[in-house]
């Protein structure tokens, strides 16, 4: 199993922060392993949604479906995909900070499957990495305007 977890600082609103973590479309403008999203289940984010997530590959890119299974506006949402290779669970919990503002934490627990868990010390290793370029991403989008609508 390869956990990240990261907590950045935004001057969001914590409806705001959530509105635009819980829609996973807003992945690929973060996230740099994220080649593109698209939907497939609902309209944005909220309970059910679903999400054809095209992420960066050892070899070739992958396409995980990700599901909306928890969705408890503005503070937490969980998002699950798993595939016969891996399962990714993600849960983002947003915090309202005194003086304004909200805590974005983004917890990414990514394990493989059967006879593949073998390979965890390098996944541990390689989530690390991707989990690192990430948080960047999210520490400059979070840093910047919010989105408008």
């Amino acid at each position: 199993m390869a956990r990240y977890v990261t907590t950045v600082s935004t001057s969001w609103s914590p409806e705001v922060a959530f509105a635009y973590m819980a829609d996973l479309r807003n992945f690929a403008a973060w996230d740099p392993g994220v080649r593109r999203v698209q939907q497939v289940q609902g309209e944005g984010a909220g309970p059910g949604a679903e999400f054809d997530v095209t992420v960066a590959g050892l070899g070739r890119d992958q396409v995980l479906r990700y599901r909306t299974i928890e969705f408890d506006a503005p503070g937490d949402v969980m998002v699950l995909a798993s595939n016969a290779v891996l399962t990714s669970e993600d849960r983002v919990t947003i915090t309202a900070e005194d003086g304004g503002g909200a805590s974005v934490t983004y917890d990414a627990d990514l394990r493989l499957s059967g006879p593949l868990r073998l390979a965890d010390p390098f996944l541990r290793l390689v989530f690390g990495r991707i989990g690192d370029r990430a948080a960047a991403g999210l520490r400059r989008t979070l840093a910047g305007a919010p989105p408008t609508s």
